[in-house]
């Protein structure tokens, strides 16, 4: 399912960007209670997506849902990249009014019953993400970010850490569920364990960029998908790191480089380019 077609009101200037972050941020929110009640009252059901492993649940529908609602209720023209609604996009939607949603960030992680479970939102105008809100509701934690105007966690300004020895560094990484992939993910996983202080496997995209974002990582590295990256990339930008690839991106890219969460590295800036380095060292190059 794609997003609306384009409309002569979804053209023009950039909206108010404190506008947006609020309308982000009440919409998280929202999603957020829906998130609670629904593992409090137990009152959700499972499925599987693509496979046994990959799963979606009527939480993460609802948590959709109320924050297309919220943002449709002040942007009702703006296009909208969601996981489970709207998951694709043509060229000719990157430069519109995007609005770009995952509901739960770490189904699995609330299905089980852990905590690091996320509501990501972005807002991107032109191909450019300008807002970014990342909510987990179990620890009370939202992350936000304007483009040019710092980054924040619960109102306070973040940094990324000053770290520049990878050996005294903390990386987080995830596993996607692609069974070809995994001799690449355990020679990486190898590579950088060997060199590194220890590995961190949360189970959400989004909060472990935000985790290098508040300077309590330093360095992240996992293929994922838009929904999952363009807020923590954002916010992570704004608090001082590094946002990249593990391989630098070819000319040739459909994708706007803000969306673009294939072999996605992100780190405090003294560890890059060491990070980048090792994973460099055991990732085959991408034709």
């Amino acid at each position: 399912m794609k997003p609306d077609a384009q409309s002569p009101a979804d053209t023009g200037t950039l909206p108010n960007v404190e506008t947006v972050l609020a309308v982000a941020t009440e919409a998280a929110l929202r999603a957020g209670e829906i998130i609670l009640a629904a593992r409090r009252e137990r009152s959700f059901s499972v499925k599987n997506k693509k496979s046994d492993v990959d799963l979606v649940t009527t939480a993460d529908v609802a948590a959709e849902k109320v924050v297309v609602e919220t943002i449709r209720a002040r942007f009702p023209d703006h296009g909208i990249l969601a996981e489970e609604s709207a998951p694709t996009l043509s060229p000719a939607d990157y430069n519109r009014p995007l609005w770009i949603i995952d509901p739960i960030d770490g189904t699995t992680n609330f299905v089980h019953g852990h905590y690091q479970v996320g509501v990501s939102i972005a807002f991107a105008f032109e191909g450019v993400v300008h807002v970014g809100v990342v909510h987990a509701p179990f620890l009370k934690e939202t992350f936000t970010a304007t483009r040019g105007g710092g980054a924040f966690l619960n109102g306070a300004p973040i940094q990324v850490s000053g770290e520049d020895v990878l050996k005294r560094s903390l990386v987080a990484t995830g596993f996607p569920y692609v069974p070809a992939d995994i001799p690449t993910l355990v020679a990486q996983l190898t590579a950088v364990l060997t060199r590194c202080r220890d590995i961190r496997r949360l189970g959400s995209a989004a909060l472990d960029i935000c985790m290098v974002a508040a300077g309590r990582i330093e360095g992240f590295y996992e293929t994922v998908n838009t929904w999952d990256i363009a807020a923590g990339c954002l916010i992570a930008r704004e608090a001082g790191a590094v946002t990249d690839h593990i391989y630098p991106r070819s000319p040739e890219s459909a994708l706007p480089s803000d969306f673009d969460a294939c072999e996605l590295l992100v780190a405090a800036p003294g560890v890059f380019r060491e990070l980048q380095g090792v994973l460099q060292s055991v990732t085959p190059r991408r034709k």
